[in-house]
């Protein structure tokens, strides 16, 4: 940091251009001059080489500056870099923290051997569930560091501007992978200060090794060079190292051990005949307007003919197939549908779901009037429409019924086998229809969500649904569950009784594919005439870019702000990257989502984009493919495509996240 310092001291008191921290100028004396007095470095310039090098070292830890956008001289981003050894210590064998330790030490063998054989390092990244649990982990122990720092600074009468501030992510409840906090190699300094800007070669280049990388940003004080200094050379590096010596290491071992705790209980959802798990004791109702647990909140229990004990946890395990939930009023059902909800992520300690897994491609489907649906088979809902085809529908404003069986029919375009869906949230007339109504009303194009339920299932397509007006689901249901003042009870023998034999007639087997292809022409990050880009997220939930306002209002599977700031540029990076005329927009994206687990998520982020928020998280391949398909401006080629079956989707997820891919 002395080499930092120098170079901040050397600019006028009042600096706005922190240009040169960025560029890190070294005067480097050879390594084979190391340890003596030489006087070709004193009397030969040409003896010295300059490098740029924008990484300070502190205690062995490095931190790289850069600037984050053109407007923001003075908010630097921070890149912490801190070796992996220094985090784990020497965990204990058979732990967790081992476990991570070996992976961390089997990627640097690996490394190792291509730098014997001459080959970059290509493992930039280490994206598994451990790594990324352990990540997560150091970046919420970190945040109450960054709260100490910021709290002399804070003057509610002045700008952050004025006063100087340290913003770290803020990561909510899930865990994923982000920019943020993630494992990569590093190069530990290879250097010796000596004067100012001056240092000497190492005799021994130390190799690249695993650190964890913490990304945050730095807002120096306007006009105030030394509290820069201070906050930049001293307080920010020492906090960091005393964090470090106090780091407890038993809350990351736990932390790991429930990530390998979650793990399990997905491999087991993905080869068993459950598409949920819910833990006892869990605890689902939430804080009013906040994700946090509710406080007194009646832990959940687990019917007993539905309790399973996976990877040691007893909970409640819903079967594959259709499964209704009701309940009357505020007991709770929407709540459990939640929480099933939420599971697609894995959650923090604490959250009270966070052994509440569900499997990872559940899409929760809703009416969305007003979006916009393009060139969609919708035929297994719409048996004729007044004007064009159901089988090549498209509409600027979809109406309740024709925008839920888009969903539908885009969430199994994606390969999803799970439906989850509440009653309120959707539109009547796609729900249900009565034998009354049925028979009033002859000439009816709309097929009702209860015809072709059993055939999704058939199909190996789940449907959970909260219930609590329409008993002709209950017909149709493999198992009913009754919520009673937040206690669920298993009531599928009485409500078939009540029934009294009522079957649901099932219209003719549905053509589920879809053949379509997306054009390149209109897919952009261009407006029309323009020569520059437009991207921007609007907190009210609009993504817009090129000539696109995107709604992603009805998108329920973005958790996190940080989420669709990582949609945004992750739609910019397929419009760049895939020119040719027609795109294959589900191995586009793949591809895309394979090469950001390997490089990392700031491979799609750009600082051209002002206004674009710095931290990212992963989004879903669902939350991309939907994107998409909410664009108003794109247009689709027909083509055939060979449909998987839901058994072949499953176990390709399965191997990809074997393979440390997302899913």
């Amino acid at each position: 940091m002395n080499r930092l310092k120098h170079t901040l001291l050397a600019l006028p008191e009042k600096t706005e251009t922190f240009g040169p921290i960025y560029e890190g100028t070294l005067r480097v004396r050879p390594a084979e001059c190391f340890g003596k007095d030489c006087t070709g470095c004193r009397s030969d310039p040409c003896h010295v080489f300059t490098d740029d090098e924008p990484t300070y070292y502190h205690d062995g830890v490095g931190y790289t500056l850069s600037a984050t956008h053109k407007l923001a001289k003075d908010r630097p981003t921070v890149v912490i870099a801190i070796p992996a050894d220094r985090l784990l210590g020497h965990p204990a064998a058979d732990s967790p923290a081992a476990h991570l330790a070996a992976e961390i030490a089997a990627a640097e063998a690996a490394a190792k051997k291509r730098r014997e054989a001459n080959l970059p390092i290509t493992e930039t990244h280490l994206a598994t569930p451990l790594t990324i649990a352990a990540a997560d982990h150091a970046l919420r122990a970190l945040g109450p560091v960054i709260d100490a720092l910021n709290a002399p600074l804070y003057n509610r009468k002045r700008t952050d501007a004025e006063n100087g501030k340290y913003v770290l992510d803020e990561p909510g409840s899930i865990v994923c992978l982000r920019n943020s906090a993630y494992f990569a190699f590093a190069q530990p300094k290879w250097y010796q200060n000596l004067t100012g800007t001056n240092v000497q070669e190492l005799p021994d280049m130390p190799p690249p090794a695993v650190c964890l990388c913490i990304r945050m940003q730095v807002q120096l004080p306007f006009h105030k060079l030394r509290q820069s200094v201070r906050m930049l050379c001293r307080d920010l590096p020492y906090a960091v190292s005393a964090w470090l010596a106090d780091f407890d290491r038993a809350a990351l071992s736990a932390a790991l051990a429930l990530s390998e705790t979650q793990q399990k209980i997905r491999v087991w959802l993905a080869q068993s005949d459950c598409c949920a798990f819910l833990a006892d004791g869990s605890i689902l109702p939430r804080q009013s307007g906040t994700e946090r647990p509710m406080a007194d909140a009646l832990p959940f229990v687990s019917t007993p003919a539905d309790a399973v004990t996976v990877a040691g946890v007893r909970g409640m395990g819903i079967r594959r197939g259709v499964t209704v939930i009701t309940g009357g009023g505020y007991s709770g059902k929407s709540t459990v549908l939640d929480a099933i909800s939420a599971g697609v992520y894995d959650h923090v300690l604490g959250d009270g779901r966070e052994l509440c897994l569900t499997d990872p491609s559940g899409v929760t489907i809703a009416a969305e009037d007003g979006r916009s649906v393009k060139n969609l088979n919708i035929s297994p809902f719409l048996k004729w429409l007044p004007t064009g085809d159901a089988r090549d529908f498209s509409t600027a404003h979809a109406s309740g019924s024709t925008s839920q069986a888009a969903n539908i029919m885009e969430a199994l375009d994606a390969n999803s086998t799970l439906l989850l869906i509440d009653e309120d949230k959707s539109a009547t007339n796609f729900m249900i229809r009565d034998d009354r109504m049925k028979a009033l009303i002859a000439r009816e194009p709309i097929t009702p969500f209860t015809d072709r339920v059993r055939e999704l299932a058939a199909r190996g397509v789940s449907t959970i649904l909260v219930i609590g007006g329409s008993g002709e689901y209950l017909a149709v249901a493999d198992r009913v569950y009754r919520m009673d003042e937040f206690v669920i009870r298993d009531v599928t023998a009485e409500a078939h009784d009540l029934c009294g034999g009522l079957s649901i007639p099932e219209p003719p087997p549905a053509d589920w594919s879809q053949h379509r292809c997306l054009r390149a022409e209109g897919f952009t990050s261009f407006p029309e005439g323009a020569s520059s880009e437009v991207l921007a997220v609007d907190p009210l939930g609009f993504l817009r870019i090129g000539d696109e306002a995107v709604d992603l209002r009805g998108m329920s599977g973005l958790a996190l702000s940080m989420q669709t700031e990582a949609l945004a540029f992750f739609l910019r990076a397929l419009m760049r990257q895939n020119p040719n005329a027609e795109i294959d927009l589900a191995s586009a994206v793949d591809a895309l989502l394979a090469r950001i687990v390997r490089e990392g998520l700031d491979t799609v982020w750009s600082s051209y984009f002002t206004t674009c928020g710095r931290f990212l998280a992963l989004p879903r391949r669902q939350e991309v493919l939907a994107a998409v398909a909410r664009m108003r401006h794109v247009q689709f080629a027909p083509t055939v495509t060979s449909e998987k079956t839901a058994e072949e989707a499953r176990a390709e997820r399965l191997a990809r996240w074997m393979r440390g891919e997302n899913v």
